[in-house]
């Protein structure tokens, strides 16, 4: 009996491939300024992570996606239940409460929010069809939407963390702009997001005492190091001054790897984490950063292409909202170290270092590679 070839995007692997080689080198030149008397410490458990990443993107993968349509509400559910639990029993780091210490591990709950609301609010959209929808007819899922979104999106700005909870929003509008949503409801919901941002301008210019109850004081001293950061220089903007300094001074070619004087000399924090695109900004230069740029866009193309093939509107949703976790990730991250947008704390997919971060991007991948796998072609199509 012939075997049945299991169908594998095999380009999709390779970037994933080049990714874990970029981390591995970018982590231990970014981590020496913290090393004390193992160089390979961050990168060994960076190893690790991946090998437990590759472990659960397959075990993801094997699982027929399909059948996460029952499993969806369990999953939300347990990740608002991790949330709040957070609130209560989390682990204070650096001025903010995201994490349940679990001795060998700190779970971060808001990490895994992001793959479950993948899959909750694909099935909530699959519901009502892949016919387009009147701006009347888009209300109710609208409305269903949008109540399930910010409820983890709140539980989440108030640890505070700004940039997951931008992520998780990022995840549902995505959705959403693939869905049959009318485009007018669409546009309201743009506007009403621009009118929202709009409206604590005009808070923190006029009534501040009000807006410094919505924005707690560091976020605000984020914004005021984005806005002016040569102003803020050794205070609010001391991060992006440097990384910017250190980003600019790699040129074209970069100062070598392991060679770059801002990173190398700790004048950047985090800079295996956070910062970690300057460190392939001074270090590899332009030619470098390009490169990383490009396997972003590679990724996301397979992607696309895997959506597009496929025969399932549920998985094309999914796609939808792995593209929308990645594609925003990279651009916050990116954009805030080069002073396009506040600093937010979102890591670099694939490439930072941490552990909560690279299981839930690998996560997401399993999902798209389930996908992949489970997309049947036919001789004969509508097509």
């Amino acid at each position: 009996m012939k075997r049945k070839e299991i169908q594998i995007d095999n380009m999709l692997l390779f970037t994933i491939f080049c990714f874990i080689i970029f981390s591995l080198v970018v982590v231990y030149s970014g981590s020496g300024q913290y090393q004390t008397h193992d160089p390979f410490y961050f990168v060994k458990r960076q190893v690790i992570w991946y090998i437990i990443g590759i472990g659960v993107m397959a075990g993801v993968a094997y699982f027929d996606f399909e059948l996460l349509e029952k499993l969806a509400a369990p999953l939300y559910v347990t990740g608002v239940v991790l949330l709040t639990l957070v609130h209560f029993f989390g682990t204070f780091k650096n001025g903010s409460q995201r994490w349940i210490n679990l001795g060998f591990f700190e779970l971060q709950p808001s990490e895994f929010m992001k793959v479950f609301i993948i899959i909750y609010i694909a099935v909530l959209v699959n519901k009502f069809g892949q016919k387009p929808l009147s701006f009347k007819g888009s209300i109710p899922i609208t409305i269903r939407v949008v109540l399930f979104t910010i409820i983890p999106f709140y539980l989440i700005l108030v640890q505070p963390d700004l940039g997951s909870a931008l992520v998780i929003a990022a995840i549902a509008f995505t959705i959403i702009l693939v869905s049959g949503i009318s485009f007018k409801m669409i546009g309201l919901l743009a506007s009403g997001f621009t009118v929202i941002i709009a409206f604590l301008v005009y808070l923190h210019n006029h009534f501040f005492e009000i807006f410094i109850k919505i924005i707690k004081p560091h976020q605000l001293e984020r914004i005021y190091g984005w806005l002016s950061p040569d102003d803020f220089a050794s205070t609010y903007g001391y991060q992006l001054t440097q990384a910017i300094r250190g980003i600019g001074a790699g040129q074209m070619k970069g100062s070598g790897f392991n060679l770059g004087p801002q990173v190398q000399s700790g004048r950047i924090p985090e800079a295996h984490t956070d910062f970690i695109f300057s460190v392939v900004g001074e270090e590899f230069g332009f030619i470098g950063a390009a490169v990383l740029i490009s396997l972003y866009f590679i990724l996301i193309y397979r992607i696309i292409i895997i959506a597009l093939n496929s025969n399932n509107v549920f998985g094309c949703y999914i796609c939808a909202g792995v593209i929308g976790l990645i594609s925003f990730q990279v651009f916050q991250n990116i954009s805030m170290t080069i002073g396009l947008m506040p600093i937010t704390g979102i890591p670099l997919p694939f490439v930072s270092y941490g552990g909560s971060s690279l299981l839930t991007n690998m996560m997401a991948l399993g999902l798209v590679i389930s996908v992949n796998i489970r997309s049947k072609k036919y001789m004969f199509s509508d097509d």
